[in-house]
């Protein structure tokens, strides 16, 4: 398998899927394309490898899947455990993913991710710190829920697709308690940082 990605320290659809693969330990090729270049040049970088002019991408032969989501559910089909097996923690595991791979729009634009900015406080829109508030409210609620340490108990899929947003709120220093935070997420936050997965990406960002 080939995985095309952006740049690590700003793709987090790219992040997605490696942390996954990573996790299964699935054996896959790397092949990055470096975003943000002039003249579309990245776009030219990409479309050999992507219909969808898009990163990241996964290609399996003749295969060729867009979409981080539906990487990784190509990639839980060829290991198992990248889901809960109780069909309800499941069920809420793909919920709370889907809900990140769809929504929180005004969080995305305000706060992009950068994992070589150093940590600065920013000033949210309102929209933003809704966003905010619903996803302490969903950690919250999962890691009560199931009992930790991961949204749905083991490490999912739902933690590789929440782990962008722990970046995003160490580098914009974002005070979970001042959005209902009773110190579950804050540990969450920082259970995700703390993968080798995230960490073995993270330091190949920094030194690129």
């Amino acid at each position: 398998m080939q995985l095309v990605i952006g740049d690590k320290v700003w793709s987090t659809w790219s992040m997605r899927p490696w942390l996954v693969a990573k996790r299964a330990g699935l054996a896959f090729e790397e092949i990055g394309v470096r975003l943000r270049q002039a003249d579309n040049q990245s776009a030219a970088e990409i479309a050999p490898h992507s219909p969808s002019s898009k990163v990241p991408v996964l290609k399996d032969g003749d295969l060729v899947i867009v979409d981080s989501l539906a990487i990784c559910e190509f990639l839980a089909e060829q290991s198992p455990g990248l889901w809960p097996t109780d069909p309800r923690a499941r069920a809420l595991a793909r919920s709370a993913t889907a809900e990140m791979h769809s929504g929180f729009s005004a969080l995305r634009q305000e706060c992009p991710m950068d994992l070589a900015a150093d940590p600065s406080p920013l000033a949210l829109s309102e929209d933003a710190a809704r966003d905010v508030r619903r996803i302490v409210a969903l950690w919250t609620s999962m890691l009560t829920r199931f009992g930790g340490p991961f949204l749905a108990g083991d490490w999912s899929i739902a933690d590789a697709f929440y782990t962008p947003v722990a970046t995003r709120f160490r580098t914009y220093a974002v005070d979970l308690a001042a959005y209902g935070d009773d110190g579950a997420a804050a540990a969450y936050a920082a259970r995700l940082l703390a993968t080798p997965e995230f960490r073995a990406w993270e330091a190949e960002a920094v030194e690129r």
